[in-house]
């Protein structure tokens, strides 16, 4: 809806894909890292919701409240943050380095041979 708006002065360290009940829940979108350094906040900060999970899960997740979008992590005190890549109006030349949580996902989701593959959180 463009209402939030940010920048990232590098490119991202680089992109996963979650396959965790909570991942697909936002729609299985790969996620880019970000260094908390290269990211700013243009607009919006109105806008943005949070949602802080219950345990065992523990990473609050920011969404646009005016249009529902999963922002990710972007209020993360983390040196690096994932944001989903379906944020980027632009293709930000980063292949996907790992999938995590494939013991979890779901027949239909494939994922391309060679590809580095965690049956949880990467080790």
């Amino acid at each position: 809806c463009g209402r939030v708006q940010f920048g990232v002065s590098e490119k991202p360290k680089m992109v996963a894909a979650c396959h965790c009940s909570r991942c697909r829940k936002l729609g299985a979108t790969p996620f880019a890292f970000v260094s908390a350094e290269s990211f700013e906040l243009l607009a919006g900060r109105d806008q943005i919701a949070v949602y802080r999970p219950e345990p065992p899960f523990k990473y609050a997740r920011c969404f646009c409240a005016h249009c529902g979008t999963s922002l990710g992590e972007i209020f993360s005190a983390e040196k690096s943050f994932p944001i989903p890549v379906n944020c980027f109006d632009e293709d930000l030349g980063v292949e996907i380095r790992f999938h995590e949580h494939v013991a979890t996902k779901p027949s239909w989701q494939l994922i391309p041979e060679g590809v580095k593959q965690f049956a949880g959180d990467p080790s």
